[in-house]
């Protein structure tokens, strides 16, 4: 069985530094102001205000408006445990299907010491859907798959998990209320390892129903647990089990092959090269190199399926063997990895950095800090939008402080033709698909400046495809003047454009080139970064 305590002294700075992390993990918005981080950690003002200036420069945190922000960078702590082979990407696949095939939302789930961590969430889209996502812990007698662990569970576990308040599960929802007692809790789970299910009847929330069955490994022992999420408009809770136990059945013991087949350890770990020395000749005593380097190592957990050996972390990571040891011990004793004949693996805890809340952002929501920070830069509006149909629509805005602006919000459409935004985002398109959008578009004008031949458009379009901006001078509006650059996705494919909006009256267009394109430029490629982080993040 894995070992989760090992001998040795924890590294202090990695320590506080997940103390923190997991505070602002918890926070409204994974954000904080350090004064709040000192009380919800009792650490001292020093040594928050260092381990902040470490996380910011490793990308982990933000320093956004006085507070300090979870950022998507963080994400790939809660991948390494995903990416180890845990969760191979066939149980994302075959809950995908069950969920269609029953038409209900699936869940995979796995045993985190005496709680119950979601993995992969398939939802269905209803007035009345679940809301987990992947990450989320709940408590082991509030969910169908928590029975089905406790079967296994030794006597520790049942005293752990009275220590546990509600603070430590926050998807779920108020009011809490009292648990299954320790006797009640035996007797459901002896129940529900002897007929392989284990049901869920509104424990969780009233209305909400679910069915889990038991994936096991080749000595019998439950790895996860496959769920089948519905609503009582929908089923009972028995009727639900007669809907879904066969298919369920089924997928779980596809499952179990999956993880069968996906068991024997990976030798080629993938590199995380130790970045320190240059932060630290930087920052000076003000950069927590023990703390980086810890992080580093638990993210290098997740570079080869099946755990990786001492020898092989020290390797993917630069590091020398004593230091990586330390940290692999101080990883081990807080819970985020365990050791099991000589091979470290990460945890379910891991998912508590900020996982759940970051892994279900939204571009807009991933842009806003950055069109933020372009704004503060420039001095001018930023905007961030998609096309749909003949418009675009703004999915995110930060406006500048000026006596005169342009009133527009989330949601606001403009027709694509006459707008930047837009013609990057026709420029982005397939060749023939723009061909039609150009035949069937109203190119109305706007302005006594609008572009409304298509031909003409159609080569705008071309010059902006070469280019890579797109600089539109008061077609859509008397005196204003905008410039927008693509958003990329990780295939290369235009997703988004984001602008500059300005008044034509200050600037002129190649001052506008040369001051704020490249600005601009650069915002977009975080906003892809991010982005990214996110499209690479858990496998739903």
């Amino acid at each position: 069985m894995p070992q989760r305590s090992v001998p040795g002294p924890p590294v202090g700075p990695l320590e506080r530094g997940l103390a923190v992390l997991r505070a602002l993990a918890r926070a409204p918005g994974g954000r904080m102001a350090a004064s709040e981080l000192v009380k919800a950690t009792g650490l001292a003002r020093s040594p928050v205000d260092r381990i902040a200036t470490t996380l910011v420069r490793l990308g982990y945190v933000r320093a956004e408006d006085r507070e300090l922000a979870l950022a998507p960078p963080l994400l790939e702590l809660g991948a390494a445990y995903l990416r180890c082979g845990a969760v191979p990407e066939e149980l994302d696949r075959l809950a995908a299907r069950l969920a269609g095939e029953l038409d209900e939302s699936v869940s995979v789930a796995v045993p985190d010491r005496e709680a119950v961590r979601f993995v992969v969430q398939h939802t269905r889209r209803r007035a009345l859907s679940v809301s987990f996502r992947v990450g989320d812990v709940l408590p082991a007698d509030r969910c169908a798959p928590g029975p089905l662990f406790a079967a296994d569970w030794p006597p520790a576990h049942y005293a752990a998990r009275h220590s546990r308040g509600p603070e430590d599960f926050p998807a779920l929802p108020p009011p809490h209320g009292p648990g299954l007692s320790d006797a009640a809790l035996r007797g459901l789970a002896a129940e529900s390892a002897a007929r392989g299910w284990s049901l869920d009847d509104q424990l969780i929330e009233p209305g909400l129903v679910a069915l889990a069955v038991p994936v096991h490994d080749a000595g019998g022992r439950t790895v996860c647990a496959v769920s089948v999420v519905s609503h009582t408009s929908r089923y009972s809770a028995d009727g639900l089990r007669a809907h879904a136990l066969g298919q369920a059945r089924r997928t779980a013991a596809h499952m179990a092959e999956a993880l069968a087949a996906g068991s024997s350890p990976s030798a080629a770990p993938v590199p995380v090269p130790d970045a320190t020395p240059d932060a630290k000749r930087d920052l000076g005593p003000e950069y927590l190199q023990s703390l980086a380097r810890g992080l580093a190592v638990l993210a290098a957990l997740g570079g080869a399926s099946g755990g990786l050996t001492l020898s092989a972390l020290a390797q993917a990571t630069g590091l020398p063997r004593a230091t990586a040891r330390r940290c692999l011990h101080t990883l081990v004793q807080l819970g985020y990895a365990a050791v099991d004949d000589g091979l470290f693996t990460p945890l379910p805890q891991v998912f508590d950095l900020g996982y759940p809340l970051l892994s279900g952002l939204r571009l807009g929501e991933i842009a806003q800090p950055h069109l933020a920070g372009l704004v503060r830069q420039v001095h001018d509006s930023a905007s961030l939008a998609v096309l749909d149909g003949p418009d675009i629509r703004y999915v995110s805005r930060v406006a500048a402080r000026r006596i005169m602006s342009v009133s527009i919000t989330t949601g606001t459409r403009f027709p694509a033709h006459a707008t930047s935004m837009g013609r990057v985002l026709l420029a982005g398109l397939p060749p023939a698909q723009r061909a039609r959008w150009l035949a069937a578009a109203e190119l109305r004008p706007l302005t006594g400046r609008t572009l409304t031949d298509p031909e003409a458009l159609g080569r705008v379009l071309d010059d902006v495809a070469r280019d890579g901006y797109a600089l539109v001078d008061q077609e859509l509006e008397e005196g204003l003047r905008s410039v927008a650059v693509p958003v990329r996705g990780h295939d290369g494919a235009v997703v988004a454009a984001v602008n500059v909006s300005l008044h034509a009256g200050r600037t002129s267009a190649d001052e506008t080139r040369a001051t704020v394109l490249p600005a601009l430029r650069a915002t977009a490629g975080r906003i892809a970064a991010d982005a990214a982080a996110v499209a690479r993040a858990g496998l739903s």
